[in-house]
This record gives structure tokens, C-alpha cells and sequence, in this order.
């Protein structure tokens, strides 16, 4: 029997979400922001949280997270969506 890859269809973590894009927009404050999240599997089996972050229309910042697989990864992502979530971002 072949042992399936936590990533192929059928399993668990296709349920969770792989990308996220939050924007805050406030035309009050001058606000136009957006984050956007994803997740990309690296060449040691790992997975890396992929970090974007600026003002709408302008150059981004970006932070790549390493981690030890995507089921951490994953749970970073969703922590994270959480949290901007109560800052004010909407999907």
C-alpha cells in the first residue's frame, strides 16, 4: 500500500485554507491597507508561511516564515488571520 503525502488530495489539510487577503480600507483615516498570506511547501519537506503587507497600490513588505511542516504552517496562518481580524481587516 502506498503511503500518502499529507498534501494529496484526500487528506485532512485540503479542509484549511492555503491563501488569505485582508484589506482594512478607512477613507476617513487615509487607510487603504491590505495583508495577504500564503503557504508554499519548500524542497526539505517543510513549509513556509509567506507574509505581504503595505498600502494598496504600493510597493509591499514581505516576511517568509520558515516551518517544520504545513500543518504548522497552516496554524500560524489562521492565528494570524485572527488577529488582523480583530485589527479591523475584512476578506
Amino acid at each position: 500500500m502506498k503511503k500518502r503525502h499529507p498534501a494529496e488530495p484526500g487528506t485532512q489539510l485540503e479542509m484549511f485554507p492555503r491563501e488569505y487577503l485582508l484589506r482594512r480600507i478607512d477613507p476617513g483615516c487615509n487607510m487603504r491597507r491590505y495583508y495577504r498570506m500564503s503557504i508554499e511547501r519548500d524542497l526539505f519537506g517543510g513549509a513556509s508561511l509567506i507574509r505581504e503587507w503595505g498600502r494598496i497600490g504600493a510597493r509591499a513588505q514581505r516576511l517568509i516564515e520558515p516551518h517544520t511542516d504545513e500543518g504548522e504552517a497552516i496554524s500560524a496562518l489562521l492565528k494570524l488571520v485572527r488577529m488582523k481580524r480583530r485589527r479591523g481587516y475584512v476578506a
